[in-house]
């Protein structure tokens, strides 16, 4: 199967009108719907249902198009990786993307360690708002992530597990709670005069709420210290806030697990000594 095709297929599949593909793709319809036949005949399945109003997929069609997006995506990203490695010569830096103002401490420590091994490269760090850094990883941008479950999806990567933390909740020292032993996820979600912060959606809108828009970790804490807010957190992004700040146990919030995200076809040394740093740690 080319790229082509499957470029072909995506973009039917996404407008569900043979037309609308054409005009998105800028070729003529006939063409196009001979090139969906012809994928079809090789692949022995019918990818589509036709109507005089449309195009919907089969049960064979849904599966190209959830296995077609990861193969392009992979060919998009090995694509943007070889331009990188090609202007910046043999030792290429390695590109780390993680959140912005999330595990610091362990990130820190691992940029010191893997400095020391002898066949070290550089290490670009890039830092992103949250959500960001699997689509960085996917589409070539990002060599290597630190990312959480279970917020982040980590599917179609390699990885391995460097920390497990309990969530707990932060919260303006002097706000009447503070002097509570604990609470749960569902307490900390209610507080009428800290109402949680919303994150950014990948197109950069924000879900609907009461909570302040924000987009790192360093301007929540400075909004929590001001009384506007509270926020979730791994206890070891906690560790050591003071300052204004108290933290508080959630005793039914799931347990957040860092880990080092890779693409299984990575054959980057740079890569390979970052993780094996990793696993040390």
């Amino acid at each position: 199967m080319e790229t082509r095709e499957l470029r072909y297929f995506l973009a039917v599949a996404e407008e569900s009108h043979v037309g609308r593909a054409a005009e998105r793709l800028g070729m003529a319809q006939p063409p196009l719907s001979r090139a969906i036949a012809g994928l079809e005949r090789r692949l022995g399945a019918d990818l589509f249902v036709r109507t005089s109003r449309g195009v919907t997929l089969t049960g064979a069609g849904e599966t190209l198009l959830r296995e077609g997006r990861a193969a392009l995506a992979a060919v998009e990203a090995a694509e943007r990786r070889t331009r990188r490695t090609a202007a910046a010569g043999a030792r290429a830096p390695v590109v780390l993307t993680a959140k912005a103002g999330a595990s610091s401490e362990l990130m820190a420590k691992l940029l010191d360690a893997y400095a020391a091994e002898p066949d070290a490269v550089d290490v670009d760090v890039v830092l992103s708002p949250p959500g960001h850094q699997a689509v960085m990883l996917r589409d070539g941008r990002a060599d290597v992530a630190l990312l959480h479950l279970p917020f982040d999806d980590t599917s179609g990567f390699d990885m391995d597990t460097l920390l497990v933390d309990e969530q707990v909740l932060i919260l303006p020292a002097a706000h009447p709670l503070s002097n509570r032993t604990s609470l749960t996820v569902a307490e900390a979600a209610s507080i009428p005069d800290l109402p949680l912060p919303r994150w950014p959606h990948l197109d950069g809108t924000y879900p609907a709420g009461p909570g302040p828009e924000l987009r790192d970790l360093t301007q929540v804490l400075q909004l929590v210290r001001l009384g506007r807010t509270a926020i979730m957190l791994p206890e070891s992004a906690a560790a050591g806030l003071h300052d204004g700040l108290a933290v508080l146990p959630l005793t039914d919030a799931p347990q957040v697990t860092t880990v080092i995200a890779w693409p299984p076809h990575s054959t980057s040394p740079g890569v390979a000594g970052l993780v094996r740093t990793a696993g040390r740690l």
